[in-house]
């Protein structure tokens, strides 16, 4: 839960440091003293978009810093995943804006980035404002409200998995279909190309060799006398290299008998008498191979001549792009000659998933219409005492196609007063009953969920007097185990049962306007509840109001 507050250079706010307490907290403050700045700061904790202009005037960055004690609450996988320090009973969130627009932002003194931010702030903190009332008329909020109550996580997962294979299948099922089709349009084309390319029935890397056999042929003349020209000079009997050689090695064998310092050039041109024989060899066996034959020659270019063809044809360049395009031509044409196996194949995949995902989808709705009726027995409980007696809440789960959170519908329906039929509750209730409505939502949801911290930002609106103080009682009940409950009121009913009273207020001089938030005493906490019953003029009997309002908490 949120211990302490840090913002420097906030918009109005010079330099704040406030400290926060588990269970039932208020905030209060006339309307323009800086309430929302406050929210719009917690909010770039939790990953919200930064604008340089949040910057007070004159200052260059802006900063905003939570310690969290999340002792309590299972988190430790958040931060061995980011590869984050973890410290549970003081989780420090930082956030920097500087006046280029650019911000950073730090988890444990660790850079994080805005996602991971968000991953861990909704984890935190819950901000309510007036505007999540809006949520009342999205299906997915009605949904995860039904499925957190159905404690249906591990069927949803399940049915996910499901839906997901038969998607994939029923997609792969379709692209094949338009694939055969679109084939079988083209079969002959394509068999006419597979059996040219298989005819030639080429060889990898065989267009090199015959480059090279090309070559080698049409110069055969001049390699022949390069040749032979290299074996005259190598092997004549009488002037040959050879020959020469072998008779300098004679004479050095004569005179290293008695001038050893010879031995050492004897071996090195023994080595390399040798050596000239081998190549000697070699060359005379080059001389037998190159040989000029037209016929061959004649097929060799036949057939690069078809090979360059195909290629241009093709659109490539080698042998073993034509290999490969082959390849997938017959691939092409096993398709189209066994796309009836396939299809059935595929299916019979289809119908097996489809089977399967329906299976987990009956699942799915027999758990949340369970929890439908767990929802309707509660709220209506929540809702009577909220000033709404002949209040009627049905969650309706209807069956629908197959769909990505399954096969159901689910919306809440609303009737406040006697002979209104049931309509959903976000066409039919009032701003009042909208704001009770989702304060029974909330405290409904704090019981199945283990959030940290809720905010309200006057959901108050609309209500009054004895409403009012029973909206209290149920913040301060969500409060209890270890939940930290802060709601932002104008209403003196809702503020005086705070276990702790926070007062937002404005300061101005001629130069400038501040923002501050003081932690009020009891003394203090009777003034303020009384400027909130009889005005800014505080009159004695709204000092005894006051106390008798805060002798109830």
């Amino acid at each position: 839960m949120l211990r302490q507050l840090l913002i420097k250079n906030f918009t109005l706010i010079d330099q704040l440091e406030v400290d926060f307490y588990p269970g039932f907290s208020v905030i209060t403050g006339e309307t323009g003293a800086g309430k929302s700045i406050i929210l719009g700061a917690l909010g770039l904790l939790l990953g919200n978009r930064a604008d340089s202009k949040v910057i007070k005037d004159g200052a260059q960055r802006c900063t905003v810093e939570a310690h969290f004690d999340i002792a309590n609450y299972d988190m430790k996988h958040i931060f061995d995943e980011n590869d984050i320090d973890y410290f549970e009973d003081d989780c420090i969130i930082r956030r920097e804006v500087n006046a280029n627009g650019k911000s950073r932002a730090f988890i444990n003194d660790t850079p994080a980035s805005l996602s991971v931010l968000k991953e861990l702030g909704e984890q935190l903190i819950d901000i309510h404002s007036q505007h999540q009332n809006l949520l009342l008329q999205k299906d997915d909020f009605q949904m995860s409200v039904v499925d957190i109550i159905a404690q249906s996580k591990p069927v949803v997962e399940k049915y996910k998995k499901a839906f997901e294979e038969y998607h994939s299948a029923k997609t792969k099922l379709q692209k094949t279909k338009e694939n055969i089709a679109a084939n079988a349009a083209n079969a002959d084309y394509v068999r006419f190309v597979y059996e040219e390319l298989a005819e030639l029935k080429l060889q990898e890397g065989e267009d090199e060799q015959l480059e090279q056999l090309q070559n080698t042929m049409q110069h055969s003349e001049d390699i022949k006398s390069g040749l032979y020209e290299i074996d005259s000079n190598m092997s004549d009997e009488d002037t040959g290299a050879i020959t020469r050689l072998y008779r300098c090695l004679s004479a050095l064998r004569t005179i290293t008998k008695v001038y050893p310092q010879a031995e050492d050039i004897h071996e090195r041109l023994d080595s390399a008498y040798i050596e000239i024989k081998d190549i000697s060899a070699e060359i005379a066996g080059m001389l037998e191979d190159v040989d000029y034959d037209p016929d061959e020659l004649q097929r060799i270019n036949e057939r690069l001549d078809r090979i360059y063809s195909l290629e241009h044809k093709h659109h490539v360049n080698t042998v073993n792009e034509l290999i490969e395009l082959e390849k997938q031509f017959k691939e092409t044409l096993n398709g189209i000659d066994n796309s009836e196996e396939a299809l059935d194949e595929l299916e019979k995949a289809v119908a097996k998933a489809l089977k399967d995902a329906e299976k987990e989808a009956k699942e799915l709705t027999k758990l949340r219409k369970a929890g439908a009726k767990l929802i309707e027995k509660e709220m209506a409980e929540r809702l009577k005492p909220l000033g709404l007696p002949n209040v009627r809440f049905n969650v309706e789960v209807s069956p629908v196609a197959l769909a990505q959170n399954g096969a159901d519908k689910v919306e809440f329906l609303f009737s406040a007063n006697p002979g209104t039929p049931l309509r959903p509750v976000s066409q039919i209730a009032s701003g009042g009953e909208i704001a009770r409505v989702m304060l029974s939502l909330k405290a409904m949801l704090s019981g199945a969920v283990k959030l940290p911290t809720i905010i309200f930002d006057e959901i108050d609106t609309g209500v009054s007097g004895r409403v009012a103080e029973q909206m209290a009682v149920i913040m301060k009940e969500m409060g209890l185990n270890e939940r930290q409950v802060i709601s932002i009121t104008h209403l003196p009913q809702i503020a005086a049962m705070g276990s702790n009273h926070y007062k937002v207020y404005k300061e101005q001089d001629a130069t400038e306007t501040r923002s501050h938030m003081n932690h009020l005493n009891d003394e203090e906490r009777i003034n303020e509840i009384a400027q909130m019953l009889s005005g800014s003029n505080i009159t004695e009997a709204a000092i005894h109001n006051a106390k008798e309002l805060l002798g109830k908490q």
